[in-house]
């Protein structure tokens, strides 16, 4: 049970508080709602941009890593398709020289030439890098446009292609930060040895002088419902096969996303899972397979991917996976092995919130979602998962119109 305060301020910054005594830190968690999803499709790469950019200094505060390290701090920050999300941990007795430093960013971050060029540069470095010129790296540059034909999870947090981030603009990225990186938008929550009482000060003397500005809605188009199989074979320079099978699954908020999630523990979360034990163990088709969920906020996918053993075809390995996903449709599951995913669940879960900063992660995705009081009925809402509930899951998913294949082959 994670307790908490919770206040807004007059310019609508959301806050929540966590006391925790039982450590000598405090954690800043800032979530900005905004993510890949709401770029323009002509400028993707922007949210990701932006989390480097945030780190390049304000106005007041030309370096932000050196005070916050003066006074024992450590940060950094992360951007998905659907949230931006910046933390920092640091003594509690120093928590003020935290608000003062995410106050200032988010008041007037310091827009140069120079430093858009020199992030720019390291954004696109790390294109190359990760997605480019590393084994495998492109897989979801490829399977995401393959899935996706309307909504924009169509591209991957990176972006579409460099270019987009080569033609930047300062104008464009000013008015990219002007349009989300506002109190309106941002939920910060305070989480450690903390009271609430100076917390509530600390956020009125930092950000609430921040002037506000409206919340951007979303008019996000509805990806359709898929309808006829999809197909994409490429090779490339990597040393075996890979397959990934992508199925369109509900959104994060879902009251059936628990049963989903599951359902790819079972398929496919560590050696004991049925695809390893069945594709990996017994056939000896595969040498590495799982399945996963992306647990996106708006309708995400249900992921089988798996690397081939020497002299096992695409065509081969795609049928054994078929077979698998059939038997769960056909048989269901046997409640002893929904309760063994069951209790992994929930000790994941559990083992989440030790950390003082997990649980300031946490609250603050959960407020997004609607709520920060989900936390703390999450495990509940696993274990109200049924054997049928799964089983119906299954039999809504593993359709192949529902399914894009990708075929990702090693050069001849």
């Amino acid at each position: 049970m994670i307790s908490f305060e919770r206040f807004t301020l007059s310019n609508g910054l959301k806050v929540i508080v966590h006391e925790d005594a039982s450590t000598p830190l405090a954690c800043i968690n800032v979530l900005y709602d905004v993510g890949a999803r709401d770029e323009h499709p002509d400028q993707t790469g922007f949210a990701h941009l932006f989390e480097h950019l945030m780190f390049g200094g304000s106005i007041n505060i030309p370096n932000y890593d050196t005070p916050l390290q003066e006074v024992g701090g450590e940060n950094n920050a992360f951007t998905n398709n659907d949230i931006t999300n910046y933390y920092l941990s640091l003594p509690a007795e120093n928590l003020e020289t935290g608000f003062w430093l995410e106050s200032d960013r988010m008041l007037c971050l310091a827009f140069s030439e120079k430093s858009l060029e020199v992030q720019r540069n390291v954004v696109i470095e790390e294109f190359k890098q990760r997605y480019l010129n590393q084994p495998y790296g492109d897989e979801w540059l490829l399977l995401r446009p393959l899935a996706y034909k309307v909504h924009p999870y169509q591209w991957a947090t990176i972006g579409k292609e460099i270019s987009h981030i080569s033609d930047a603009k300062m104008e464009d990225v000013r008015s990219f930060f002007n349009r989300f990186y506002t109190p309106s938008n941002a939920i910060l929550v305070v989480a450690g040895n903390v009271n609430t009482t100076h917390v509530m000060q600390l956020a009125e003397k930092w950000f609430a002088p921040i002037p506000s500005a409206s919340k951007p809605l979303r008019n996000l188009p509805i990806e359709p419902q898929q309808n006829e199989a999809r197909f994409l074979s490429v090779q490339r320079d990597v040393p075996s096969d890979a397959i990934h099978k992508a199925f369109h699954m509900v959104s994060r908020n879902s009251p059936r996303y628990y049963a989903q999630d599951l359902l790819s523990d079972m398929l496919g979360r560590g050696t004991s899972s049925q695809l390893y034990t069945s594709l990996v163990k017994g056939s000896e088709l595969f040498t590495e397979i799982n399945a996963f969920v992306t647990g996106s906020y708006d309708a995400g996918l249900f992921v089988v991917s798996g690397k081939l053993k020497d002299g096992v075809s695409c065509e081969q390995a795609d049928e054994a996976i078929r077979q698998e996903l059939a038997k769960v449709v056909n048989a269901g599951i046997p409640e002893t092995e929904l309760a063994k995913v069951k209790n992994k669940a929930e000790s994941t879960h559990v083992f989440g919130e030790m950390g003082v900063l997990n649980k300031a992660m946490n609250l603050a995705f959960a407020e997004l979602m609607g709520d920060a009081g989900l936390v703390n009925t999450e495990i509940e809402r696993i274990r109200a998962v049924t054997a049928e509930d799964v089983h119906n899951e299954a039999r809504i998913l593993f359709r192949e119109e529902n399914c894009s294949t990708l075929y990702y082959r090693k050069n001849s």
